[in-house]
């Protein structure tokens, strides 16, 4: 598969001031700090982590709806980190995203007609051919044709995320952001939501970076799962890899967690103690070390890169982990 997507080193800060007249930055939120990673054409990319690990923020700023503090953002072979304007409006058509919530996301005053169209007016696609295309849109999300006369609240939670993935659709885009697309619906429905973005994945050829808390989900539909912890990717690679073999101790502390589904069979949960700390003053050296059952000494004084384990595509970012090859500087997979 070819490359689409490359991201070197992103970092988006958030800074922090204090004083009423003569506000002073004195510090800030480092939500994503330093992320390394390439998408490749057609491929689903699965982004974890706890809440508040910056799998929402660095999301948004790869699609330039928050500028980047620092990183390169490489899109097609095109340099996209600073790219402004009508160049920028340009982008808008190739990258797009789908929220999570679908009512919060769709204009209560405006029908479903005006909302999947809007795009295509936007972007001077004739009245003739935006009827023609909602239409067909409508249809491929499971919706009928009188649905495009009604309002967002006249709708089931189901049916609203399915009008937000056709909105997402409208411009036959190639890069959709899926921002916990599923996680405000009920099990039944996630699983239909589900289904239908890898049927619209197959036929229009789309590539998927989905961010999601839900680890079940996550093995389902992606190929490659990367883990975020404290604006850090710790851990990256082939999604049966990962969770048939991690390596990181978040990672493991993560899967830990799923739910079993043969009740009978027991397996080791490993409990995380402490809270996640604050983006706004890390830990030194490695991130997790405050949380790590297992942490050395080392852990408390350098921060790990992400290295490559041996006859795998699959990196972790930890000290613990003897097997990896030595390198330099982290090579994004």
């Amino acid at each position: 598969m070819s490359e689409l997507l490359r991201v070197q080193n992103l970092k988006k800060h958030f800074p922090i001031y204090k004083g009423a007249v003569f506000p002073k930055k004195t510090g800030a939120v480092q939500a994503v700090d330093g992320i390394s990673l390439t998408v490749n054409k057609g491929e689903t990319l699965g982004l974890v982590g706890e809440s508040g690990c910056g799998k929402s923020t660095a999301g948004r700023t790869i699609l330039k709806l928050l500028d980047p503090t620092e990183g390169q953002i490489i899109y097609k072979g095109q340099d996209i980190t600073n790219v402004k304007g009508e160049e920028l409006r340009k982008l808008r058509k190739e990258m797009q995203l789908i929220f999570q919530d679908p009512y919060a996301s769709l204009n209560p005053r405006k029908t479903i007609e005006q909302t999947v169209t809007e795009p295509m007016k936007i972007f001077g696609m004739s009245k003739e051919k935006r009827q023609q295309k909602l239409d067909r849109l409508l249809e491929v999300v499971g919706l009928d044709t009188y649905h495009k006369y009604r309002y967002p609240h006249e709708f089931s939670g189901g049916q609203r995320q399915r009008i937000g993935i056709a909105r997402a659709l409208a411009l036959d885009p190639e890069l959709i952001i899926c921002d916990e697309p599923v996680s405000a619906l009920d099990v039944s429905i996630q699983a239909q939501v589900i289904n239908l973005m890898e049927d619209l994945q197959k036929e229009f050829n789309l590539t998927y970076i989905f961010i999601a808390h839900d680890l079940s989900v996550v093995h389902h539909i992606s190929d490659r799962v990367a883990v975020m912890y404290l604006g850090e990717i710790v851990e990256i690679g082939e999604v049966e890899e990962l969770y048939g073999d991690p390596k990181h101790p978040y990672t493991k502390a993560l899967l830990s967690s799923i739910p079993e589904a043969r009740p009978v069979e027991k397996r080791e949960r490993i409990m995380l103690q402490g809270d996640l700390p604050s983006p706004s003053n890390p830990p030194q050296g490695c991130k997790f070390h405050t949380r790590c059952p297992w942490a050395e000494d080392i852990c408390k004084q350098k921060k790990p890169v992400l290295k490559q384990v041996p006859g795998a595509e699959h990196q972790v970012a930890c000290h613990l982990v003897k097997e990896v090859v030595e390198e330099t500087e982290p090579t994004p997979v």
